[in-house]
């Protein structure tokens, strides 16, 4: 028998359980995405108009990352029909670059836990707002360019709503976080100052009126000394000549000086990010000194400034019609410096378990975590509890299915790919073979990664013993326990070879 033949001789159309990884697979992001949730969504979701933290383990396989798209979409949603005052959405789960960037501040020597272990909690501030800024600075500059998670194509941001002070705050975390693909970073920050109309003709002359004095002062004292000095190339070669010179120019070389040390600063202390020193200088340039002097920058080590930084930027995207944002938290297995190692996601992950993070104002955490985390937090001492205040969040230990919900969602997806009313998985086995059967069975699976690999399993063995000639359509009992059996063997060996029992 084929496969093929087999899923039509009962009205479905396709394999619906050929992926096991939702950014892969079709059934799930365009039937299952907003029809089929886990009992533990509407915890994990809350209200978008008011986004919150919730904590959430579960074993590979149990559908994080689904969690994270249905996330995602249901989102959208409520921005579509909220355009101008909705969350915006940060997809916090490529770890690499900013785990690269954070490897190449110290040694090669260094073994990784010790490089992992100097991770702190405004490392992950810095790297969250970077994904903002970068986000917000390409939807005013090219909207009709990009896409992010759950962005609402009738989103319009009205920068003109901004007053001059979130200008300068949105042109700082510009200078600081920014971080376009391919894009010059000095050019990029012009438009953007060009496109809210930061400065003006007023402002110019108030910003450069030390090199104007400077260009003033040279010409002066050179036309004067070729005017009125009988040897004009002996006072050339006199120190004097040079004196109002050198100071006429010493107000820019000032200022030139201090925003560069600011600049290098900044850059040494963003260790997430690859920020160019000579485009953070030549952007800090372009502030007057009233503004400069209002900018709060990430130049030092801890977490006030950057706090003040994520309220700044809070306050602008306000403006632009956002009421606080949602940071997806996922995939912190999957980097190649991480390789799935339990006790290095606990040194990268652990420092944001503060409570002052996780309950900021406007900002809800969705945290998608590995289950093997779990015991690390269960094993934590009441300080670490104390700060991180675990208790406070929506917290669910375990992504558990049971076996009438894996039944239910097997349903769900021969559903949305049958041609015919009223299929259900039942259909697939003999008669001996119950409902209360499967649902046992299925039980014993645990998640639907597992569900579906079996499932994908029998149904081959099943075809592959049967020929065209001789169809069999139902799968006997006997065929089922051997298959589940050797499953199930199958799967205990492949977790006690990487460690999970």
């Amino acid at each position: 028998m084929k496969l093929r033949d087999y899923f039509e001789h009962f009205g479905i159309e396709g394999n619906p359980f050929s992926e096991e990884d939702a950014q892969k697979d079709q059934v799930f992001q365009e039937h299952c995405i907003g029809t089929t949730f886990h009992p533990a969504w509407d915890k994990l979701y809350g209200k978008p108009a008011k986004p919150d933290t919730a904590i959430i383990f579960g074993e590979k396989g149990a559908g994080k990352t689904a969690l994270r798209f249905q996330m995602m979409n249901a989102v959208k949603q409520y921005n579509d029909a909220h355009p101008d005052h909705h969350p915006i959405v940060i997809e916090y789960a490529n770890w690499n670059p900013f785990l690269d960037h954070f490897r190449r501040r110290f040694s090669e020597r260094k073994k990784i836990d010790a490089i992992l272990s100097r991770w702190q909690l405004w490392d992950h501030i810095d790297a969250i707002l970077s994904l903002g800024v970068t986000q917000v600075v390409d939807q005013i500059l090219i909207p009709d360019e990009v896409s992010y998670p759950a962005f609402s194509a009738r989103k319009k941001l009205n920068v003109s709503e901004l007053t001059h002070h979130k200008k300068r705050d949105l042109l700082a975390l510009a200078a600081f976080y920014d971080q376009p693909k391919g894009d010059d970073l000095f050019v990029r920050w012009k438009q953007l100052a060009k496109r809210i109309a930061f400065a003006d003709w007023k402002s110019f002359f108030r910003l450069n009126w030390d090199l104007f004095l400077g260009i003033f002062v040279t010409l002066a004292v050179v036309l004067l000394t070729f005017k009125f000095s009988e040897s004009a190339s002996k006072a050339l070669t006199r120190w004097w000549f040079y004196l109002p010179i050198f100071a006429s120019w010493c107000p820019r070389l000032w200022k030139s000086v201090c925003r560069y040390n600011r600049a290098f600063g900044v850059v040494r202390r963003l260790r997430v990010l690859a920020p160019n020193t000579s485009a953070t200088f030549r952007r800090l340039l372009r502030f007057e000194p009233v503004d400069y002097s209002g900018i709060s920058f990430p130049n030092r080590r801890g977490t006030d400034t950057r706090y003040e930084l994520l309220s700044r930027f809070l306050d602008v995207i306000d403006t632009l019609g956002y009421r606080g944002m949602i940071v997806l938290i996922d995939q912190v297995d999957e980097p190649y410096l991480i390789s799935g190692s339990p006790e290095l996601m606990q040194k990268v992950l652990w420092p944001m378990f503060d409570n002052k993070l996780l309950k900021y104002p406007g900002v809800g955490f969705k945290f998608l975590l590995p289950s093997e985390l779990l015991r690390f937090l269960e094993r934590e001492t009441p300080e670490f509890h104390q700060r991180a205040r675990i208790d406070k969040q929506n917290l669910i230990r375990s992504l558990d299915w049971t076996g009438q919900s894996l039944y239910d969602l097997a349903n769900d997806r021969i559903q949305s790919c049958s041609k015919k009313a009223g299929v259900k998985i039942d259909d697939f086995f003999d008669s001996p073979i119950s409902r209360k059967h499967l649902e046992t069975a299925f039980e014993q699976l645990r998640v639907p990664r597992h569900l579906f690999k079996f499932l994908y399993r029998v149904i081959m063995a099943h075809v592959n013993t049967h020929s065209d000639g001789e169809p069999v359509w139902q799968i006997s009992p006997s065929r089922f326990e051997t298959e589940l059996a050797l499953y199930l063997n199958d799967r205990r060996a492949s977790e006690r070879n990487v460690g999970v029992i």
